[in-house]
């Protein structure tokens, strides 16, 4: 009897496990990293590779970490709103070069204009792991303090800024939302 009931209990719960997965969100992956503080790192900077760019840069106040590729689609695809948001935002802007070649990333720079304060080199890909980089683009917002608050996983539009980083950005500066 056993054996035939086995069967049948396995499938349930497979059955159950899909029906879960089915409403849940696809593009939502959540970051071990939120509520923690941002990890240690300190690489090569993409402008003068003798200086560095380390989560200590990231400090006193709120700033972004976006994770970019000159072979990234969704890269290009957002460079134009980092354009304007290193403009008009009141935050500044860092970023990881990700198993990229430097030569082709200071050139897409020199192209399309360059939103970032600084930028790191991660050509191994090794502090992108220590980050929980699934895929570029991806942007973090990191608070004064140094611990991530929030995780974009694809290309930074207006409509994600308005409603997911500016309203962390308020709260994690004390103003009202």
């Amino acid at each position: 009897m056993t054996r035939f009931l086995l069967p049948i209990f396995v499938l349930a719960a497979l059955v159950a496990l899909l029906v879960v997965g089915l409403n849940r969100d696809p593009s939502y992956v959540p970051s071990p990293l939120l509520g923690k503080q941002a990890p240690a790192f300190s690489l090569p900077r993409l402008d003068d590779p003798a200086r560095t760019l380390s989560n200590r840069d990231l400090g006193g106040d709120v700033a972004l970490l976006n994770v970019w590729a000159t072979w990234c689609s969704g890269c290009r695809q957002e460079h134009p709103y980092l354009m304007e948001l290193s403009r008009t935002a009141d935050v500044r802007i860092f970023s990881l070069n990700w198993k990229d070649d430097p030569d082709l990333a200071r050139q897409w720079l020199q192209t399309l204009g360059n939103p970032y304060a600084a930028t790191g080199v991660d050509q191994d890909g090794r502090v992108a792991i220590d980050w929980g980089v699934y895929g570029a683009p991806e942007t973090f917002l990191v608070d004064a303090a140094g611990k991530v608050l929030y995780k974009h996983i694809a290309p930074l539009t207006s409509e994600v800024w308005q409603k997911e980083f500016m309203p962390r950005i308020r709260q994690a500066r004390g103003q009202r939302p």
